[in-house]
């Protein structure tokens, strides 16, 4: 069987009348059966027509919350037009999501059918960006070319930016950073509200890949973020321009 045999053979079942939610007590599922076999439309993420990273999962979130979840699983039909092997996680129990077990291979285009969402989707070039903790580098290369390498500073010691694979989240021309988000008073030592420019944001903790003039003279040499990934406001501001949804920010060293 090849892989996208196997993808498919897991996940094409014809399931989806069986998605009941949760809620229901014992009895109330006796009168109420009409309410627990209903079909109930989730959304589906990356939306229709959406250009996105190699590292973009699949998200579907239900309205309700699902009872049966590897029935539900088994009720969502994914379809690349090339081979692509990945598993479902559950963020909640409403939300589940499918990731590629490596990278989606560059420039293939997916379907997604669940339960009367549908959504086509593309996944773009193979943007990776590696922020390098240890050589404080932070290079970017597109279709496996090298194409920038960029001094960085990372988080400093206590503050110090998780290893791993992230997706861009979400994008920011500018906006406010307030460390109060996280725990850490405006007032406090280590305490800052301040003005970012070209931020890319990594994880849903607060890690950004921003513009930081003000650590510029540290990048390239040593750590001294809060966890951020701090680049010159022109390397910034190129990723920013450069970087896209579902593109993966490889943090090592």
């Amino acid at each position: 069987m090849t892989k996208a045999q196997h993808v498919r053979h897991l996940l094409l079942v014809p399931v989806l009348a069986a998605l009941f939610v949760t809620g229901l007590g014992t009895a109330e599922s006796a009168t109420s059966s009409s309410t627990a076999g209903k079909i109930l439309a989730p959304s589906v993420l990356p939306a229709s027509d959406q250009v996105v990273g190699i590292a973009h999962p699949v998200i579907i979130q239900f309205p309700e919350a699902v009872r049966d979840r590897a029935l539900a699983e088994r009720g969502v039909e994914i379809t690349p037009s090339q081979p692509t092997d990945g598993r479902f996680s559950w963020i909640d129990d409403r939300s589940v999501q499918w990731t590629p077990d490596q990278f989606w291979p560059a420039n293939t285009r997916v379907t997604v059918a669940a339960a009367g969402t549908r959504s086509q989707f593309e996944v773009g070039d193979a943007l990776v960006a590696v922020a390098n903790r240890t050589t404080h580098q932070f290079t970017v290369s597109i279709n496996d070319q090298v194409v920038r390498t960029m001094p960085t500073s990372l988080g400093k010691p206590g503050y110090e930016t998780p290893v791993g694979t992230f997706p861009i989240i979400e994008q920011f021309r500018d906006m406010i950073m307030d460390s109060s988000t996280y725990g850490v008073p405006i007032d406090s030592p280590e305490g800052y509200r301040i003005y970012v420019e070209y931020a890319t944001r990594i994880t849903w903790g607060g890690i950004f890949v921003h513009a930081a003039p003000w650590s510029v003279d540290s990048q390239g040499f040593e750590n001294v973020s809060h966890g951020c990934i701090n680049l010159s406001t022109e390397n910034a501001r190129w990723f920013y321009q450069n970087a896209k949804i579902g593109d993966p920010v490889i943090v090592r060293g």
